[in-house]
């Protein structure tokens, strides 16, 4: 049986891979919940459609983090709900900087994993022993092939 908390290597193709994985398992009756990640800096609720922007507006020169704190504590009330209502599968738009560093998203994907629900992420490699770490060991890379997130899916029902 695989462990239920996958996280697939970050490359051309890997966010769309993640979204359209999703829709297809929404699509046989499998309750899919969380967040993918359009371009342009918005997080959308595969549930409900809802948009939230997460990136702001620091002007030209800026070097500071762009993502904004009030769009991403909005969205996380996706996956809080996610949990509430329950799911097959919660799918986060990326474990990324700010999630390896215990903020972002962090605290409800530590959440979805204490409650069992499979955890489906995205992940820069750069973040692998942060990960590691995160998950506890347990959290398994996948590459950004969809029968590799086929087979880890499949895999869970061992």
């Amino acid at each position: 049986m695989n462990a239920p908390i996958a996280a697939i290597r970050q490359g051309p193709g890997a966010a769309a891979l993640l979204a359209s994985f999703a829709h297809e398992l929404a699509g046989r009756g499998v309750a899919v919940r969380g967040l993918i990640q359009k371009p342009g800096g918005r997080l959308i609720d595969l549930a409900s459609g809802q948009s939230f922007p997460i990136l702001q507006n620091l002007g030209t020169g800026s070097k500071s983090c762009r993502v904004d704190p009030r769009g991403v504590a909005e969205a996380s009330e996706t996956l809080r709900a996610a949990i509430a209502q329950g799911a097959d599968l919660v799918v986060v738009n990326r474990f990324g900087k700010l999630e390896a560093h215990g903020q972002g998203l962090a605290a409800e994907m530590l959440a979805v994993m204490a409650a069992g629900i499979p955890l489906l992420t995205l992940l820069d490699l750069a973040n692998l022993a942060r990960w590691l770490d995160f998950t506890g060991g347990l959290g398994t890379v996948l590459a950004p092939e969809r029968a590799s997130v086929q087979a880890w899916w499949a895999g869970l029902g061992d």
